[in-house]
């Protein structure tokens, strides 16, 4: 901890798990978060069950174990691995007389503090109204107690539905501004067509250095820090490889069972996704097997659930400088012809940018163009276009150039190509 920091919150976790789901793994996700949320995790109970009890989310026999070891550990809150809904949330507070805190209301409130935008900002702002409307209740006991999440946020009101009018309103004004701002990301999207760009989202779960992956690949300065959810804001940045442009945008990370309510509200960070060539499914190589499993399952989940399931994946291995030459093989076995990178080293970060060439290799055609003089337009419309320029070289015909062109724009410049370019030289001596 750093010095003169504030001691972090005292959190108890809870969890209903089915039989032979190991404890420790389903619940070391939940206990990460909670740290991100500035909670530092002091026991955990847990019940074997098919599926949560109803009213109450866990039975009395261990609601009573709970109630002893919650007060044994001197925990100020209680973190539930789970969605819980109004009735099962003020059971457990009135049970307890402590804050009840559920999986979808903590990774609410670290978007809350990660979120740095203005879009990203009313996102979070409009994921929490949602989620918080139908858990209103009279004289905002809730707040009152709750404090709206791990950590206090914000006063209430009085009157309860004077505050669920101005809720609904809240979330009226919120979603014509996100879909105003969606429409402009919309018109530099169809920019970025008009061009053609090739465009990569990366995708994977939260925390398998995607941002770091940006930096690397593009030369960007995007912020990087080893905690979930540091990346909330879609950021595009360019790169260029044999004199081709591409476009790379880093999104937020996946984790399992991300709330529905933030994969909603973040649904225009999230289409960045569904409008790319291609996905790059960035997987953590030095996780083992299971976890890269689990991890990669959180990620297809919320692909489909955003309708990007259909659009072409290619994985690619991170962190690979962790990894032993041995689990190296057995990787490559596992993921055949996924590169294997390290975005910390920059190792492997040259075979990546030619495999992404290779994918988009059949959008450009390297053609041979003789401009002439007097069509010195079509030249500046050839620059224009951002094609890759090879060679230019002035002849007594006109300009000689060589390109790259996509396939598209090839119909434009039929008159001015040139099938072999040395006997062009021949004729012009």
């Amino acid at each position: 901890m750093i010095p003169g920091s504030p001691e972090p919150e005292r959190g108890f976790v809870l969890a209903v798990l089915a039989q032979g789901l190991d404890a420790d793994d389903e619940l070391a996700e939940v206990k990460e978060l909670a740290r991100t949320a500035g909670v530092e995790p002091v026991g955990a109970v847990v019940q074997r069950r098919a599926r949560p009890a109803q009213r109450t989310y866990v039975g009395k026999g261990k609601l009573d174990e709970l109630k002893a070891r919650f007060a044994d550990s001197e925990a100020e809150s209680v973190i539930v691995d789970d969605e819980l809904d109004p009735a099962q949330q003020r059971y457990l507070e009135n049970a307890l007389s402590a804050r009840v805190v559920d999986r979808t209301q903590l990774i609410l409130d670290i978007f809350a503090q990660h979120a740095v935008s203005a879009e990203g900002k009313l996102q979070v702002e409009l994921a929490q109204l949602e989620y918080n409307l139908p858990r209103m209740r009279g004289m905002w006991q809730h707040l009152e107690r709750l404090g709206g999440g791990v950590g206090t946020r914000g006063p209430g009101e009085s009157q309860l539905e004077t505050d669920r009018r101005l809720a609904r309103r809240r979330i009226s004004q919120l979603r014509r501004r996100l879909k105003d701002l969606e429409r402009q990301r919309a018109t530099r999207r169809k920019e970025r067509r008009r061009t053609e760009t090739p465009t990569i989202a990366l995708a994977g779960y939260t925390n398998v250095g995607k941002s770091t992956l940006l930096n690397l690949l593009t030369g960007a300065d995007v912020s990087v820090q080893n905690q979930l959810f540091h990346t909330l804001d879609p950021t595009t940045r360019g790169f260029e490889y044999d004199g081709r442009r591409y476009l790379v945008t880093d999104t937020v990370g996946f984790i399992r069972r991300l709330p529905h309510q933030l994969v909603e509200g973040f649904a225009s960070t999230l289409e960045e996704t569904l409008v790319a060539d291609l996905i790059l499914h960035v997987i953590d190589a030095s996780a083992d097997e299971e976890e890269q499993e689990r991890q990669r399952e959180a990620v297809d989940d919320v692909l489909n659930e955003i309708g990007a399931a259909q659009l072409p994946v290619e994985v690619v291995l991170n962190k690979i400088d962790r990894v032993d030459p041995l689990a190296r093989r057995r990787l490559a076995n596992r993921f055949p012809g996924a590169p294997q990178v390290s975005a910390l080293t920059g190792g492997g970060l040259d075979e990546l940018r030619l495999e992404l060439a290779r994918r988009f290799d059949d959008r450009w055609e390297r053609v041979r163009l003789l401009v002439p003089y007097d069509e010195g337009g079509r030249l500046s419309e050839l620059y224009a276009l951002g094609a890759p320029i090879e060679e230019r070289e002035d002849t007594p015909d006109g300009g000689l150039v060589i390109a790259r062109l996509l396939r598209r724009d090839l119909p434009r410049f039929a008159p001015f190509l040139i099938a072999d370019l040395s006997a062009t030289h021949r004729e012009s001596a």
